[in-house]
């Protein structure tokens, strides 16, 4: 079948877009919709016309291979031509309708939509707004305040949704194709209005400085939220045509710049992320059963994520009082999900009905699949996975889910190592997208096909790490955290270093982040490598002050901040550790500015970051963007670290 087919059926002509797998709105794909436009305006059999896609979606989008390449002929132009046109047309919405493609839905003259339908202008999480008309004519279908979200946010809406907006005109319950005919017949009888000509729907009570404080602060530093509210105020206050041109030269331009590049990257390294696991041939185990052992808090997160995706859990503690623990836990990790939205009514309750929860490892003996999730501890792991040894048949994948620890050493503690990986699961494991998979010296495909088969089950982000301490993303993190204690030394105070991170764009910095998950984790982590004679070269003994003395972080009310108000103040106690540590370093204090910050802990990350990709623990440069961004909070817009490193090489960035 051709890119673009179409026949006619007693006046109506259906327009086919066939550019597999998602109707990417490609140049050949424009260069033939405008021919079969202009042929259809000189049709005398035509009455009306239906656009609809084939496959799984109608149009997800351009290419993102274009973007900062424009080739004719443009979108815009082919929009405008049928917006224009004589015969009305009607879109018939499936699958996802996005970018580009709701662009093309809303110059038609009537929408009819599927059920399952997704909707949205997602243009600025590639740095670009929307430029083919979206910001324009957006607002004269729906209330300014709904095209402010859909834009400032890229996120997707129901059809359901649409349609109480006013962005579809029907949700039939047979045929779209059908429902598009109808009412391409009844467009064509009535007469119609360009939308262009109808009034932008803005209620009185918008305050637009309020709207771009609100979306200034969200961006935390990204610049298209911000364009692509101007550019919908502009669809206000311009006339329609003078708007359009302007949206498109703000496109032109944001696709031209670094927030753009660099968001691009995101998206390509996020997609080719785990590209080992995808080559593998071997059969994953089954996903439809798995077990867990430990129902802390992160067993019980891991728990959740598989019962949401529609397996079967056997969750294994050590006494029946561990029992009910977890079992509270699973049920409240699954309620929270359902109050957020999360979850759909009813399936909260359906997900729950498939955990049982059981306090001996035989009940884990039919399972394919288990992951262990018991305290960091070496001795622990290799105990649990010995017993393991023991009850699982020789054919099972037994995962240990750390941040930190020895796969490998873990692995030898079995009789059949190949089956044995790490799966790093990021806090809280049912809503973080990111998954490690670490590769142990001698860990089988199998193991690694079922990582990634899983990480699809899961609708996780997998990136594979060799064995090292950390892996990829803690001891990139450990790396920066210690250079960041050293600036303390040396003349910065915990505030400074915070505040420079959030300016960068991080939602928290450092030391609020430690506060938050808990300052002991990182000290036994530090006491275990003495305790080995595993040196990390220089480091400031501050954060070990602070375990000494209670300060854990949040949980004890107290730790680099003092939170006896409920939100982080700086502390004279803290402040005074810090002093009695340069004193001992003999450093000579001196402020820092929050340009040094960034650039000391940039360079840092990106030293580790080399260092990681010689040993060959991380597969590319990439993965290793993939993991900071997803896992560690550094802000999307910038590309990671690494990317940021290619570009001071390019001379497109500053040095960092």
């Amino acid at each position: 079948m051709a890119l673009i087919g179409f026949d006619i059926h007693d006046g109506i002509v259906f327009v086919t877009i066939n550019n597999p797998p998602v109707n990417a709105l490609v140049q050949p794909v424009r260069q033939r919709l405008l021919e079969v436009v202009r042929e259809i305006e000189t049709s005398k059999e035509a009455i009306a016309i239906v656009l609809r896609g084939v496959g799984r979606t109608f149009v997800a989008g351009a290419d993102i291979n274009e973007l900062g390449k424009p080739q004719k002929p443009y979108l815009p132009d082919i929009l405008n031509e049928i917006a224009s046109s004589r015969r009305p047309w009607v879109a018939a919405l499936h699958g996802s309708v996005l970018g580009g493609g709701l662009e093309l839905a809303m110059a038609c003259h009537g929408r009819v939509a599927a059920a399952g339908a997704k909707l949205g202008l997602p243009e600025v999480t590639l740095g670009v707004i929307p430029g083919a008309g979206g910001t324009v004519r957006l607002p004269r279908l729906i209330p300014m305040q709904h095209a402010i979200t859909m834009a400032t946010s890229g996120k997707p809406i129901s059809a359901t949704q649409a349609l109480e907006w006013g962005l579809v005109d029907d949700i039939p319950g047979g045929s779209i194709e059908d429902a598009a005919a109808a009412l391409a017949i009844n467009l064509a009888s009535a007469g119609r209005a360009s939308l262009l000509e109808r009034p932008v729907l803005i209620s009185a009570d918008i305050n637009w400085e309020e709207q771009e404080k609100a979306i200034r602060s969200k961006a935390r530093g990204a610049n298209a939220p911000l364009e692509a509210l101007a550019a919908l105020k502009e669809a206000m206050l311009l006339q329609p045509e003078i708007a359009l041109e302007n949206e498109r030269e703000r496109f032109l331009r944001l696709a031209d710049r670094e927030e753009s590049r660099a968001l691009r990257h995101v998206f390509f390294a996020e997609r080719a992320a785990g590209r080992s696991l995808k080559a593998i041939a071997a059969d994953p185990a089954d996903l439809r059963h798995i077990g867990i052992i430990g129902g802390g808090t992160m067993g019980a997160a891991i728990a959740t994520a598989f019962l949401l995706a529609g397996s079967k859990v056997i969750l294994v503690e050590q006494d029946n009082g561990a029992v009910a623990r977890a079992l509270e836990r699973v049920r409240e990790t699954i309620g929270e999900s359902a109050r957020r939205g999360a979850v759909a009514k009813g399936k909260d309750a359906e997900a729950l009905g498939r955990l049982v929860c059981r306090n001996s490892l035989e009940a884990l003996k039919d399972c394919e699949l288990v992951i262990e999730a018991v305290f960091e501890d070496m001795n622990v792991k290799t105990s649990v996975f010995e017993r393991l040894d023991a009850v699982m048949s020789p054919n099972a994948v037994l995962a240990t889910n750390t941040s930190y620890l020895d796969v490998d050493a873990i692995a030898a503690s079995t009789r059949y190592p190949e089956r044995v990986l790490g799966l790093h699961f990021f806090s809280p494991a049912h809503v973080m997208k990111l998954l490690e998979v670490v590769r142990g010296r001698v860990t089988g495909e199998r193991a690694l096909a079922t990582a990634g088969a899983l990480a699809k089950h899961l609708q996780k982000i997998a990136v594979v790490s060799r064995v090292c301490d950390g892996f990829i993303g803690n001891r990139i993190m450990a790396s920066y955290r210690r250079e960041c204690e050293l600036m303390l030394e040396e003349g910065a105070t915990p505030s400074d270093v915070d505040a420079a991170m959030r300016e960068f764009g991080f939602a928290m910095g450092i030391f609020e982040v430690q506060d938050m998950s808990g300052l002991d984790i990182a000290w036994a982590q530090r006491k275990a490598k003495r305790s080995e004679k595993l040196s990390e070269g220089r480091a400031a003994c501050i954060a070990d002050r602070l375990c000494e003395a209670g300060r854990l972080g949040r949980k004890a009310g107290r730790g680099w901040y003092d939170y006896s108000h409920g939100r982080p103040e700086p502390d004279a106690e803290v402040i005074e550790i810090i002093l009695d540590e340069s004193r001992k370093a003999g450093c000579q204090r001196r402020p820092f500015t929050g340009a040094e910050i960034i650039t000391r802990i940039l360079q840092t990350m990106q030293r580790e970051g080399l260092a990681i990709l010689e040993e060959q623990i991380a597969e590319s440069a990439a993965d290793i963007d993939v993991v900071m961004i997803n896992g560690y909070g550094f802000p999307r817009f910038r590309g990671g670290p690494m990317h940021m490193l290619e570009m001071s090489k390019a001379h497109l960035l500053p040095i960092a």
